[in-house]
């Protein structure tokens, strides 16, 4: 008997939760026009795009990109309108419970290999404006391959409890009422769409951001390198100004003239697409960020 109550605690506490229907009827048919700006923050490329691809090819989202992660490969898949193999055929609603509440039109758990924990934090109307842009891209077939995982993190359903501790529609770093505009636009930026906190943020041993230490820095999803302390704090970026900010995001290039490496190539190509605003604003509200030392274990230089 205590099995029973205890499957049927569980079942209920994992059972996925989606957008209120007042939510749903106010999304209404978005702006493709607006929805590109918010593509470009997103960073939908970065993931979804085919691996290695270059121009306008960028914008044929047909997944397959493969990422390495502790709890196993995580394969992003096919988002183009392709109504059989893509998001053809799903709503305006299908397409904000995926963003901001991680859950599918079948109504199961999506794996937070999408950043809907970040998505969460969006503004429905830029969802909505979202949708419609991606309807306007290339239609591409062909399903990804599915994720490789083994047990545990195969059973979807213990998402519902994952959530319960890390999915969230409150922003991370509280500002003042009479915050200026533009951190406020960029803390929207970079906690929401831009979901920097996925990468620039320590995660606990189940996966879930550390916020107390947000933007410090971590070990690398994958492989064994580091995703850099983007706070004001020891290690950070306390010698950048806004506009060396601002300057990085448009050229790649750092105040020492280095050059954008790694994953980060991608990211920066996505944000010189944004309006000088946009990214002016992410920099004010960086700037305003509680300073943290780094948020990964110190590395001891090889020997020789």
């Amino acid at each position: 008997m205590l099995g029973g109550i205890g499957a049927a605690v569980f079942w209920l506490l994992t059972e996925p939760r989606r957008l209120d229907e007042a939510t749903i009827a106010g999304l209404g048919a978005g702006d493709a026009a607006r929805g590109e700006r918010i593509f470009w923050a997103g960073g939908c490329t970065s993931c979804h795009a085919r691996p290695g691809a270059e121009g306008d090819t960028r914008l044929e989202l047909a997944g397959g990109m493969k990422l390495k992660t502790p709890f196993g490969t995580f394969v992003p898949p096919n988002i183009s309108p392709d109504p059989k193999d893509g998001i053809g055929n799903w709503s305006a609603g299908d397409f904000a419970n995926a963003m901001m509440r991680g859950v599918a039109p079948d109504g199961s758990h999506l794996y937070p290999s999408l950043p809907y924990t970040s998505y969460a934090r969006m503004n429905p109307a830029d969802v909505a404006d979202l949708y419609a842009f991606m309807k306007t891209l290339p239609t591409v077939a062909g399903s990804a391959p599915d994720h490789e995982l083994s047990f545990p993190f195969n059973v979807r359903r213990g998402l519902g409890l994952w959530k319960l501790l890390f999915l969230s529609d409150q922003p991370v770093v509280a500002l003042p009422a009479d915050a200026p505009e533009n951190v406020a636009l960029g803390r929207y930026l970079v906690e929401g769409p831009g979901h920097c906190g996925e990468c620039h943020t320590p995660r606990d041993l189940i996966g879930g951001t550390d916020k107390s230490r947000w933007l410090s820095g971590a070990v690398a999803a994958e492989g064994d390198g580091i995703v850099p302390n983007i706070t004001s704090g020891e290690g950070g970026i306390d010698s950048w100004s806004e506009s060396d900010i601002a300057a990085y995001l448009e050229t790649g290039f750092t105040p020492d003239f280095d050059s954008v490496g790694g994953a980060m190539v991608e990211v920066q190509h996505n944000m010189a697409k944004l309006r000088a605003e946009d990214r002016e604003a992410i920099a004010a509200y960086l700037k305003t960020v509680p300073a943290h030392p780094n948020g990964y274990p110190a590395r001891t230089p090889p020997a020789g």
